[in-house]
């Protein structure tokens, strides 16, 4: 049986954070399972558009990739999406496999980031190896955050960090809740002036560059004003190791 991995993502259309991240996965991931052929979809249509558009880049919907890997020949088929919370893309990513599954002969699914209590420990453990704090600084995410069940993802994750023994990390969503104005009320009791921040989300793309650390009506331009002294990681989770690792494990977990 020809066999194929289908490494799902939102997608960006900043190309300097793709090349540190999905493409250094997909790169990984061809590389660790070489016996089976890597493909790539991206779920946000309005990115591959952009792309088409601005970059004559052809990126494959997840339909396109089944249909494609199909008529490669392609009969086992494992999905990895890059998500990190189990929420309205992934649902998505989801209902097109499901129209799709007649195509193979068999068709698995690795899990997003967070899925897991050990997903959870290991991310943060691969955040903090990488993020040299010193110790008049709190940590400040930036999650993207959405209006499905799954953002109690991020409340999940602080939570953790702090039971890990990890006080000085606050994390809060651009979409959803926790707000910056949740963040900021913590910081106040944190009673630290120094900031360091950082985007909790694959890519750093557009939400990061321009609502997290932008001149204006950002993040950054915000704790600024309120007094903060702020720096910037301008990392996406995909340019760590230690995240990129657990994205293989989740592959491994479904051949086994």
């Amino acid at each position: 049986m020809q066999k194929g991995i289908l490494v799902v993502s939102f997608g960006t259309s900043h190309l300097d954070t793709m090349e540190k991240t999905i493409e250094v996965m997909e790169r990984e991931v061809a590389e660790k399972f070489s016996d089976c052929r890597v493909y790539r979809a991206f779920t946000s249509g309005m990115i591959i558009r952009k792309l088409k558009r601005t970059e004559n880049m052809n990126i494959d919907t997840v339909q396109e990739a089944v249909k494609r890997m199909a008529a490669d020949g392609i009969e086992d088929v494992i999905v990895q999406p890059t998500h990190i919370i189990n929420g309205i893309e992934n649902d998505r990513m989801m209902e097109e496999l499901m129209d799709n599954m007649s195509l193979f002969r068999r068709i698995r699914v690795g899990k997003p980031l967070l899925s897991s209590v050990d997903d959870y420990k290991k991310s943060i453990h691969a955040v903090m190896s990488e993020t040299a704090l010193s110790d008049d600084e709190m940590l400040v995410l930036m999650g993207h955050g959405t209006d499905h069940h799954a953002n109690s993802a991020y409340p999940t994750l602080e939570y953790t960090f702090h039971a890990l023994g990890y006080n000085q990390v606050l994390v809060g969503t651009v979409e959803s809740f926790p707000e910056l104005k949740n963040v900021m009320a913590k910081l106040e009791i944190a009673e630290k002036k120094k900031i360091a921040l950082m985007p909790f989300m694959l890519v750093a793309g557009d939400h990061a560059k321009n609502d997290m650390a932008g001149d204006e009506d950002s993040w950054k331009s915000e704790l600024e004003e309120a007094g903060y002294e702020v720096r910037v990681i301008m990392k996406g989770l995909g340019e760590l190791e230690g995240i990129r690792r657990i994205f293989m494990e989740h592959i491994e977990e479904t051949m086994e």
